[in-house]
């Protein structure tokens, strides 16, 4: 099963909390996340009207689709409760929180779910200090062995 995760989002935010949320998609969609051919390049969530939306978020075209294949970059609708997205929209109004996408997945039951998460921006000596702490602990693993 296709787990595709947003790699860079941990190196660009702190993570403060999570949130699993459904997806509305078309089936080639469905089909081309299952290939593992997503790119969450600058994609990001906002709130309108009480529902959260995906934002450039490509989903590639299915190969094999037809005429009525879907656009790569088109607005997606997540389904969340209405508690998490208050507490989301909340969250939102306090300085310097976005919403970011983390992961795809696709849970026990076949159904595609996204890992959004409120999270809070990194300065750059924040960014420093993770890549040392991976280091430190690479370092650590390799002097184990």
């Amino acid at each position: 099963m296709a787990d595709i995760r947003n790699r860079s989002i941990f190196h660009e935010f702190f993570i403060d909390q999570t949130f699993e949320a459904g997806m509305v998609l078309l089936g080639t969609e469905v089909k081309s996340i299952r290939a593992g051919k997503v790119s969450f390049n600058d994609s990001y969530c906002l709130i309108h009207k009480g529902e959260v939306w995906l934002k450039s978020l490509h989903i590639a075209e299915y190969a094999m689709g037809n005429i009525n294949n879907h656009e790569p970059l088109r607005d997606r609708k997540l389904l969340l409760q209405k508690r998490e997205i208050k507490k989301i929209e909340a969250k939102l109004k306090e300085k310097g929180y976005t919403l970011v996408p983390i992961r795809i997945f696709f849970n026990e039951r076949s159904k595609v779910k996204i890992e959004i998460g409120l999270a809070k921006g990194k300065k750059l000596h924040d960014k420093r200090d993770t890549l040392r702490k991976k280091d430190v602990e690479r370092e650590m693993k390799r002097y184990m062995k």
